[in-house]
């Protein structure tokens, strides 16, 4: 099954052509850690660096980060947004507004942020974080502790505001309506039919209580969503589901690096099969370390270090794949670079 599933996720075979493709693939790529999501498009593609990212970010405006699935960030497809923003959102709104209670923001503070941020965002064209602090500090809305990040998610939940242009170091803010568009009305059930072809795309073999746990929907709407597409699925041996006439599987990929958040680690309801007993690869607060995946498994993690990628290995690696992720360690620094 790893086979396929890497093959799904375009880390096995052909590489992808460019970010958006990435995207596409994956339909939604974890991304509060801004390095973790480029190096999750440096594995599924050849040729490009970086920059690539920066670019359909702030200059194509072709992927755009915004909270999604799960209440986390996400990279996305410009044309993927409504709908998923429409379908995943929803059940975000009460941990939001709970969080901003717990911050000192009641309920008219945080109407008078949100009228804030858009007007700033409005006025004045992409902010950062900070500059929109500035803003709310200046209206006299608390941005104290968590305050100033569930304002902001309260924005975004509502479908104002996304995170569009990279300016300097920073992803700037934009008002979703000026930066895209007119977005199209979304049908929940056609939403349900299409988030189930897309997730089972990059990440089948899966389950229905993979793609509820990926989507952060009812295990209900997940089944709806697959019972939409019965008949374009096939029914595996060992239970699970997949797209009819998907391409044989690839071969194994050969050892590559992978970035912190790696999608392959967080699609499906159990991550054993590529985790294995190194369990702290997933640490207690939820952060997903940078590994080395050899043979389909997980065999270290790494950091970088005063621009140095240092490798420490979790058990027993061959000469060969010691050699392979050492070279991939500069292909991944010749990456960050351009």
């Amino acid at each position: 099954m790893i086979a396929a599933r890497l093959t799904a996720q375009a880390l096995a075979g052909e590489p992808l052509a460019g970010p958006v493709e990435v995207a596409e693939r994956l339909l939604a790529v974890q991304a509060q850690d801004p390095r973790g999501a480029r190096l999750a498009v440096r594995a599924r593609t050849e040729g490009q660096g970086a920059a690539a990212v920066d670019r359909a970010l702030s200059e194509d405006r072709s992927l755009l980060v915004t909270w999604l699935n799960r209440g986390t960030l996400h990279l996305v497809r410009r044309e993927d947004y409504p709908w998923l923003q429409a379908l995943t959102t929803p059940p975000l709104f009460t941990s939001c507004a709970t969080r901003l209670r717990q911050e000192g923001v009641d309920e008219r503070a945080a109407e008078k942020g949100v009228e804030t941020i858009t007007r700033a965002l409005g006025d004045e064209g992409p902010l950062t974080r900070s500059q929109l602090r500035e803003r709310l500090d200046a209206a006299g809305v608390r941005t104290e502790g968590q305050a100033l990040v569930h304002l902001l998610f309260l924005a975004a939940l509502r479908g104002l505001a996304v995170r569009g242009p990279v300016l300097g170091n920073e992803q700037a803010f934009v008002l979703a309506a000026e930066w895209l568009g007119p977005q199209p009305p979304v049908d929940r059930d056609r939403a349900l039919a299409e988030l189930a072809r897309r997730y089972l795309a990059g990440h089948g073999p899966a389950g229905d209580r993979d793609l509820a746990r990926w989507a952060g929907l009812p295990l209900r709407d997940a089944r709806a969503g697959l019972e939409a597409i019965a008949p374009r699925l096939e029914q595996r041996p060992d239970g699970l589901l997949d797209l009819v006439g998907r391409p044989a599987a690839a071969e194994l990929p050969p050892p590559r690096l992978l970035g912190s958040f790696e999608p392959l680690l967080l699609g499906w309801v159990s991550r054993e099969e590529v985790v294995g007993p190194h369990r702290l690869l997933v640490t207690n607060n939820g952060i997903f370390r940078p590994f080395a995946l050899v043979g389909g498994r997980a065999v270290a993690t790494w950091r970088l270090v005063g621009g140095r990628l240092e490798i420490e290995h979790l058990g027993r690696v061959t000469k060969a794949a010691t050699r392979a992720l050492e070279a991939d360690a500069q292909a991944v620094l010749a990456y960050l670079e351009r």
